[in-house]
């Protein structure tokens, strides 16, 4: 399935998408552990399916999501995303913020060496997060409020701030945060041939570059409790039959399933599924202003089309039941989430016919809307069908997965299905959909109540999150289906934890099996 990662969007023009089960840089509830079926013993060699390349191998210009199995093996980040999402220390032991959060100071590991020899320090940690910040990684914009970063003394990074951002640390859990041996900076090789000092070491002499990345365990890894191998490999796979065949004939030990009609053939071969729900697929309703659209102005129009569909007969239609209906889009992992407004809106469709009655529309309207061959072909016929049954006649204009992604982030069309990753964070989130500035508010609607609540996240305030989820429900700003479930599968001689936020668990959390 098809779904828009924040990481994919360098700029406010997309033409690109991932190609994931139920897709990251989103998050959401996890199951702990799993196991199943092949050859993986601790100390041996663990061998994961992945589904695409890495877009480099330089901490500089690094992607993350689907290509984060590829440099946590060799960069070690500032600090460290748990499962649940919290974040701990790594090499930073400890940070604080001074009192309007435009300065974080972090205290850093003095223990700490590259595998080229050079010392892990302050003014290093410095670099590279300048580094991030003005690189080519989907993700640089993550550091786009960074003014400076610097060394205070040897092991005291301060990194200041051109205004506060709540999610900088969960940033530096990823590859915004990950530290590179600043001798691999100005080296020929840097995009191919990592230095960092994490638990591994890249063989390029056995890694066939787009196929096979192969690693060795680094022997002078400072933790070295979290490495659980002699060797890494990570095989990529193009396709779900593909990688159903590399399972049934045992040739890895764990991999992201991107077809859940294959479970069944999985599990029969010995493996467990490990399970998140990251993704939400539904309408984004983008023309509150009434631009195109001037029906979708009027909130109650918006809470119609809500009304409209019947959530459970849509996820077992589009997905086979694998996630949950929901009807907002922040994770269940988000503190801000609220299981009460899952259910703001019934399967009504008399009653979305009342309330368009009410607004000025008893006969219905018209609606512009995208289509793609991209999507299964059975999402838009049923999209068309439930809204007709509230007086609504969609008409589609097909287009390539490029076209629509650009069409509708340029505001061609009031509104959209699409696929999108549930973010981490309140700011994320706020940043990314809701803002007049977020890429999936294309029309720059603004709002006096959502201006104050994001004020209000960026300054930290914990209880803005939830009255903005709660008002974005009840102006009914999108019309949710439901979360994806993201299916990692395993063998019986793995262990693996999914991760809050991430599509594949993270390296330290795929064990060998007790």
């Amino acid at each position: 399935m098809f779904s828009i990662k924040r990481g994919l969007i360098a700029t406010a023009v997309v033409s690109t998408i991932s190609l994931v089960a139920g897709c990251s840089g989103g998050s959401g509830t996890s199951d702990t552990t799993a196991s199943g079926d092949s050859t993986s013993t601790t100390g041996g060699t663990l061998t994961i399916a992945t589904s695409t390349p890495p877009t480099s191998m330089s901490a500089q210009n690094t992607g993350f999501g689907s290509e984060s199995l590829y440099t946590q093996a060799v960069y070690d980040s500032l600090l460290r995303a748990e499962p649940d999402g919290t974040i701990s220390p790594n090499l930073a032991t400890e940070w604080s913020w001074n009192s309007d959060r435009t300065v974080l100071t972090m205290k850093l590991r003095d223990d700490v060496t590259f595998t080229d020899g050079t010392q892990f320090n302050a003014d290093v940690a410095a670099q590279n997060v300048l580094r991030f910040r003005d690189g080519t990684s989907s993700n640089a914009s993550w550091l786009s409020r960074v003014a400076d970063a610097k060394a205070v003394d040897d092991y005291t990074l301060e990194i200041d701030m051109s205004e506060p951002d709540p999610s900088l640390e969960w940033y530096l859990t990823m590859n915004a945060g990950m530290q590179e041996s600043p001798a691999a900076f100005d080296s020929p090789d840097v995009e191919t041939t990592p230095i960092g000092s994490g638990p591994y070491i890249l063989d390029t002499a056995s890694t066939v570059v787009g196929t096979t990345y192969v690693y060795d365990a680094n022997p002078d890894y400072w933790n070295p409790d979290e490495q659980y191998y002699s060797h890494l490999v990570l095989n990529i796979y193009s396709d779900s039959s593909a990688l159903l065949n590399a399972i049934q004939g045992g040739q890895v030990n764990a991999g992201l399933v991107s077809d859940t009609t294959t479970i069944p053939q999985i599990e029969a071969a010995g493996f467990s599924l490990v399970s998140s729900e990251l993704d939400y697929q539904g309408l984004l309703l983008m023309d509150r202003d009434g631009t195109l659209a001037p029906e979708l102005s009027d909130v109650r129009v918006r809470q119609a089309i809500n009304m409209a569909f019947d959530r459970e007969a849509l996820l077992n239609a589009f997905v086979s039941g694998y996630g949950s209906v929901t009807e907002q889009i922040w994770p269940e992992s988000s503190s801000s989430y609220d299981a009460s407004l899952d259910t703001t809106y019934s399967y009504d469709p008399e009653g979305a016919k009342a309330l368009l009655a009410e607004a000025g529309y008893p006969n219905g309207f018209t609606l512009q809307m995208p289509s793609s061959s991209a999507f299964p072909s059975q999402i838009f016929p049923l999209i068309q069908q439930q809204l007709a049954d509230i007086g609504i006649t969609v008409e589609y204009t097909d287009l390539q997965i490029g076209d629509y992604i650009n069409d509708m982030i340029a505001a061609k069309y009031p509104a959209a299905f699409m696929q999108l990753q549930e973010d981490p964070t309140d700011w994320q989130i706020a940043t990314f959909s809701i803002t007049p500035e977020a890429i999936f508010n294309p029309f720059h609607v603004e709002d006096a109540t959502v201006t104050d609540l994001v004020s209000k996240i960026q300054q930290g305030d914990t209880a803005a999150g939830a009255e903005l989820n709660k008002y974005v429900v009840d102006q009914a700003w999108f019309a949710p289906f439901y979360r994806l479930t993201t299916n990692f599968a395993v063998d019986a001689n793995t262990t693996a934890v999914a991760q809050t936020g991430n599509v594949y668990p993270y390296i330290w959390n795929i064990k060998p099996a007790a």
